[in-house]
């Protein structure tokens, strides 16, 4: 088995696969026994392939399971493809759904002790690594799914006759869950579809506009809400708090919370990523005085790099009958046997090993957030500098102030243009560092105030993808390279405008969502130009600009939503040549739409020529039919007729002038025993003008100050110094420079001049031409 598992490329499915075989020989203690088949089986026709036959061996379907993971890639480009970094802690878990599988076939007795040991065990771990007491754990594959069964309990605690009566209850007092709004985007309606109350039973907290950070929930606010929903007769029964929110990573005042729900007997849920740093000897007050809530949800697999672990609820209540009425605990063994994958992965990783991994997630935003506060144009989201596990940061070009967070009321407001604009830069910023440093796993997110931003949140991607402390000095070098490109690019875009609206042919068309320099269509001079036209010669206008050897990037734009017809440029350097761009997209569209004019004139002119030579064929027929007569046309009497008396045609042909457009007579050919030129064709239009460059420089590209190969005051010297070679006077001019003085600007050429031969000989020429004048006047 081992020889065999060797051909398998993946080293997952080889590790797998062994600790399996190991894993099944332990258990079974080689007591397995092999049934020998007797009867016949016969083969069905209408089964796949892999079915028929007696089966296949595990080799085989691992290997099929390799293909259809990594399609048709090459065996060396495997473990990059695989992003995810399974360690042996990843194997632990993905053996600890294989067991969990073997054991469920053990007799029922011996089941119950194991699943409750396992059971009680990871609790019990899981509630002193994350200072929970006294609490009961709830293990579920929907990390939703927790807060769902919180809710039944609570309903069951609340409505003592809800078990008998159900829904009627309700009716008498509508009970109400709050929420805050930057909880996770469908949580409300999931809640109220799960336990079928109407949307009317969810209520959405509000965030803090005017004080504090723009992510807690509004507590005086809350406390107000509450009042209002007790006066209409409503029953307040849960809070849903965070403490680390889904965008910004914030954490809402836990402790104030906490007073409230026990003021109106309300139970407090809270989650998010920052519980993570509960299992760290330092603890940050507001999320320490989450220990105090009544239950929590954590999501243990992406903190510590487990794949496929089920996220934990931990809870406390008293009566086990109402847990078990609202589904926390569970009688089927096989359901308790969920925590076995953790129950090995927590062993395996130890106290040391799980503080470690949480620790260097939050190191790495640490790093991170240093290296931000000395950035221009970047805006940081951060609640706890100290220990704040997600970092969130956008481009914004409003003011370049060290140091300015997105929640400071200083910041001036952007119009709702320059709005979508930052949106959209920022949008391409997340997807460029994403490309570029994918294990840093960046990702985008959008804040209802701030708008679209970048998140860095290594708990959750840290362990499984592998980051280290270099990728992170990796992506703050990589964030470096955009911002000048960004700055530039956005102060281009009213430039690229307006000098499109002046150039003739052309139009801007106003896009938003472009993360570039702009969009422009070529109309031409032919307004009523029918869409296809204007299709044909745009696409063969980005044809040609991709053509040229230039470091901008044209495209047809967005896959969907983009506008249609039109060149969309993107991001540009500062040594952009806005000029040189623009003419040159006008001269190629008036290059292509002039080519594409001759052609449609040539092809008229084409049909119109074989209808006239039609026309002047049968005619010819007709001439040719009256000079020989009726008598040669009959077969056999025209044969004799030939023989006798033979008839000479004199032989008229005809040619067609592509270039003139005309048909023409073939007598000058037979004539001259040589074809004719004709007229010359007109000269195609050429697009660009003409600039000269320097080795190296590419198009649309102006020269800068202080460059390394040349400056731009020695450029402009050294063209000035070849057109003066180009231009240099003749030698009737040098000496009538100064007809006052000739002899100064005799002399002063013969300084200037290398060889003083040279200039003697034009001098002496021109007085005896002067001599030769006189003689002849006299």
């Amino acid at each position: 088995m081992e020889s065999s598992l060797d051909k398998i490329v993946d080293p997952t499915l080889v590790e797998m696969g062994k600790n399996l075989n190991e894993a099944m020989k332990m258990l079974e203690d080689n007591q397995r026994k092999a049934e020998e088949e007797n009867e016949k089986k016969y083969a069905r026709k209408d089964l796949p392939g892999p079915l028929q036959g007696s089966g296949q061996d595990m080799v085989s379907i691992l290997q099929l399971v390799q293909n259809l993971m990594h399609g048709d890639e090459e065996e060396e480009s495997l473990q990059s493809y695989r992003l995810q970094n399974v360690g042996e802690q990843g194997h632990m878990a993905l053996l600890g759904h294989s067991l969990a599988a073997y054991i469920s076939v053990l007799d029922r007795e011996r089941l119950r002790k194991l699943t409750t040991r396992i059971l009680s065990d990871t609790s019990l771990w899981l509630c002193r690594l994350f200072r929970f007491e006294n609490g009961s754990a709830f293990y579920h594959e929907d990390d939703r799914e927790g807060l769902l069964k919180v809710c039944r309990l609570v309903i069951h605690s609340r409505y003592d006759d809800y078990t008998t009566e159900g829904f009627n209850v309700l009716c008498g007092q509508q009970p109400v869950i709050y929420i805050s709004s930057a909880a996770r985007a469908g949580l409300g309606q999931f809640l109220c579809n799960q336990l079928g109350l109407p949307l009317s039973c969810m209520c959405r907290v509000p965030c803090n506009t005017m004080f504090g950070s723009q992510h807690q929930m509004d507590v005086a606010l809350l406390e107000r809400l509450i009042k209002e929903d007790i006066e209409s007769g409503k029953l307040p029964i849960l809070l849903v708090a965070n403490a680390g929110t889904p965008g910004a990573g914030h954490t809402d005042k836990l402790g104030r919370l906490k007073e409230l729900c026990e003021q109106h007997s309300m139970w407090l849920h809270v989650e998010g990523v920052n519980l993570a740093t509960l299992a760290l000897g330092y603890v940050s007050s507001s999320v320490l005085a989450a220990t105090k809530c009544d239950s929590m949800t954590l999501t243990v697999g992406p903190w510590l790099g487990l794949p496929a672990v089920p996220a934990v609820t931990l809870y406390r209540h008293e009566d086990p009958s109402l847990s078990l009425a609202a589904g926390l605990t569970s009688t089927q063994a096989v359901e308790k046997l969920r925590a076995l994958p953790l129950w090995l992965s927590l062993q395996y990783l130890g106290h040391d090993g799980i503080v470690e991994r949480i620790k260097h997630a939050s190191q790495l935003s640490q790093r991170l957030l240093e290296n931000m506060k000395n950035q221009d144009f970047i805006k940081t989201s951060v609640e706890d500098e100290l220990s704040s596990p997600v970092v969130v940061f956008k481009f914004s070009p409003e003011l370049p102030h060290i140091d300015q967070r997105l929640h400071t009321a200083q910041v001036p407001s952007l119009t709702g243009n320059e709005r979508d604009v930052c949106d959209t830069f920022n949008q391409w910023l997340g997807e460029q560092l994403a490309q570029l440093v994918p294990v840093s796993g960046v990702d985008i997110v959008e804040l209802e105030d701030e708008g679209t931003c970048v998140r860095f949140s290594p708990l959750m991607t840290a362990a499984v993808l592998g980051t280290e402390v270099q990728d992170v000095d990796q992506l703050v070098d990589c964030l470096k390279m955009k911002i000048p490109v960004l700055m530039c690019t956005l102060q281009l875009r009213d430039e690229f405008e307006q000098e499109v609206k002046r150039t003739v042919g052309l139009s801007y068309v106003e896009d938003l969502g472009w993360p570039g320099l702009g969009v422009v269509r070529y109309e031409g001079q032919n307004e009523g130009r029918q869409e296809k036209e204007v299709e044909k010669i745009n696409s063969g206008l980005l044809k040609k600009l991709n053509e040229l050897e230039s470091d901008l990037s044209f495209s047809l734009g967005p896959e969907f939503g983009g506008e249609k017809n039109c060149v969309y440029i993107g991001m540009v350097t500062e040594d952009l040549d806005m000029s040189e761009l623009v003419e040159t997209i006008a001269a190629t569209g008036r290059e292509i739409e002039e080519n594409s004019r001759l052609l449609e004139n040539m092809t008229e002119i084409v049909r119109k020529g074989i209808q006239e030579a039609q026309v002047q064929l049968q005619k010819a027929n007709e001439e040719r039919l009256l000079e020989e007569g009726l008598l040669r046309q009959i077969p056999v009497v025209g044969s004799v007729l030939n023989w006798f008396s033979p008839f000479h045609a004199s032989a008229k042909g005809r040619t067609f002038n592509l270039t003139a457009g005309s048909l023409e007579s073939t007598e000058p050919t037979y004539t001259s025993k040589m074809q004719g030129t004709g007229i010359t064709p007109p000269p195609t239009p050429t697009s660009g003008r003409s600039k000269q460059r320097f080795p190296g420089q590419k198009l649309f590209k102006r020269s800068l100050r202080n460059s390394d190969g040349f400056s731009e005051t020695s450029s402009v010297s050294h063209i000035e110094d070849l057109d003066k070679a180009d231009q240099r006077p003749s030698t009737s001019s040098i000496g009538q420079e100064n007809p006052e003085r000739p002899d100064e600007s005799l002399h002063s050429s013969r300084e200037t001049a290398e060889d003083p031969a040279v200039d003697q000989v034009p001098v002496l020429e021109n007085e005896c031409t002067k001599s030769e004048e006189q003689e002849s006047l006299r």
